[in-house]
């Protein structure tokens, strides 16, 4: 990582121990994934329903170029366009360089900023960041410089977290200053009346299925240039990179939704692991629990979460096609996963994990065993976790706070008091099991994956269809 580039920065501002600072999870990203990226959250801009501040570093001015046409209707729908990069034969002559909320900054070949690659799109509804870095010759070690284009990689991150798109503008608008201080100035103010406004940020939903959406036409693309036999070597190291951050748009949208939480900020980590001890306490085999974690760690997508549960069951309708998933177009949080087929078994899960098991629940209606398994697992974990964590959150500043154990025997005794109705019997009692050795000094490992290394939570059962031949009998009774 070259040292005064932005990226450095961020990660230095970031190392273990700098106060009210976490660690920053980098990966490695292909020149294919980061072009679906991009594009993806760029074409956001032209939809959403604010106009943002955007910062973009192409590394050298012809890679803007190939991009200038488009930046001309970013600039439309944008406050403000900064485009940085080692400048190049037409650079500042194209029409989109010419209009008034268009910015170029010309970067010395020296500047570290010059090997990077940077979209920075902050706005009063959603943030969102690609940070990449270029490989030098040296990381690439023994393989050598690819032979293909988009085999180049980069490293780096990207997320949608608001705070971390401001702190790296901020370094950005810093770095800018050294070459155009009334610029820098200018895009100060902007950021700070963007950052003062306080509109629900309500487009993220539609974000993270675009960029689903994108990756997965680039592995259409990806596909048929290796069906042309251009791209002989390493097509399945690309596929699966695109796939991973398909992944890790998921649950980056998730981990928002816990960051928002002040009273229950750790639920996706602390369902997920309650969810997983259950399926080991049932003995369910290791890809049921695989899925059960990960249904866990995005049981509360922010769409989903805004949802008002008040469907009947004659609203809901399954597929005719048995092949697809179930189709709530109601429960917009499983829609958004259920955008990727490899999903399809996680949007079951979380789709119906508010089913009951006397029937009154919703979407569908379900009841006892025909509700998915996993489905009835993360709805009680989830119940579980959130009553311990409100009656922590409640007790916390009396005399004589509830100590963890009684939090926990006050919230499974508000279960076993729907036992039956609300929830399945057996799974009561293995809640029940697992809460007495909890009690006892049996710890959970409750962690949060590393985002970016987020593609071995996948596995084929990930796309199963849980009802299977069951559909049509779903569809009689709606």
């Amino acid at each position: 990582m070259l040292e005064g580039s932005i990226l450095y920065q961020l990660k230095t501002a970031h190392q273990p121990g700098q106060v009210g600072k976490r660690s920053l999870n980098f990966g490695v990203y292909y020149k294919n994934t980061l072009v679906a990226l991009c594009h993806a959250l760029e074409d956001c801009i032209l939809t959403a329903s604010s106009k943002p501040l955007v910062i973009a570093a192409f590394q050298r001015g012809k890679w803007y170029l190939q991009e200038a046409d488009r930046y001309a209707a970013l600039a439309e729908k944008s406050e403000h366009v900064v485009i940085m990069a080692a400048p190049d034969t037409g650079f500042a002559e194209h029409p989109t360089s010419q209009r008034a909320n268009v910015a170029l900054v010309n970067l010395e070949p020296s500047d570290p900023v010059a090997q990077e690659w940077h979209l920075m799109i902050l706005a009063p509804t959603y943030s969102a960041m690609v940070l990449c870095q270029e490989l030098s010759a040296e990381d690439y070690g023994k393989s050598g410089l690819p032979q293909h284009d988009l085999e180049r990689k980069f490293y780096g991150f990207w997320t949608f977290e608001t705070n971390l798109v401001q702190e790296t503008v901020e370094l950005a608008i810093a770095h800018i200053h050294r070459y155009n201080p009334s610029l820098a100035q200018a895009l100060t103010a902007q950021m700070q009346a963007i950052s003062a406004q306080t509109h629900e940020r309500d487009d993220l939903g539609a974000v993270v299925s675009r960029v689903v959406t994108y990756l997965q036409a680039g592995q259409a693309d990806l596909n048929q240039i290796g069906q042309s036999d251009r791209l002989p070597l390493h097509q399945d190291i690309l596929d699966s990179n695109l796939l991973s951050n398909e992944v890790q748009a998921f649950l980056r949208m998730a981990q928002l939704t816990d960051q928002a939480d002040a009273i229950n900020p750790h639920a996706a980590a602390e369902v997920a692991a309650l969810a997983e001890a259950m399926g080991q306490l049932l003995d369910l085999p290791s890809w049921q629990l695989n899925r059960l974690k990960l249904a866990g760690l995005l049981h509360r997508l922010a769409p989903l979460q805004r949802t008002e549960t008040v469907l009947s069951p004659v609203e809901f309708r399954y597929s005719e096609d048995a092949s697809t998933a179930p189709s709530c177009p109601l429960v917009p949080g499983a829609q958004v996963v259920r955008t990727m087929p490899r999903m399809r078994a996680i949007a079951t899960i979380i789709t119906h994990q508010t089913e009951h098991w006397d029937g009154s629940g919703q979407p569908a209606g379900l009841a006892g065993d025909d509700i998915p398994l996993e489905s009835r697992i993360l709805g009680l974990a989830t119940e579980f976790q959130q009553r311990v964590a409100s009656l922590q959150a409640e007790t916390r500043n009396q005399e004589e706070p509830l100590t963890t154990a009684e939090c926990m025997a006050k919230a499974l005794a508000e279960c076993q008091q729907e036992q039956s109705k609300r929830w399945d019997p057996k799974l009561v009692d293995t809640l029940s099991l697992l809460v007495c050795g909890l009690q006892q000094g049996l710890s959970l490992s409750v962690n949060l994956p590393k985002i970016s290394a987020g593609l071995w939570l996948i596995d084929s059962h990930c796309g199963d269809n849980l009802f299977g031949e069951v559909v049509e009998e779903f569809e009689v009774r709606g």
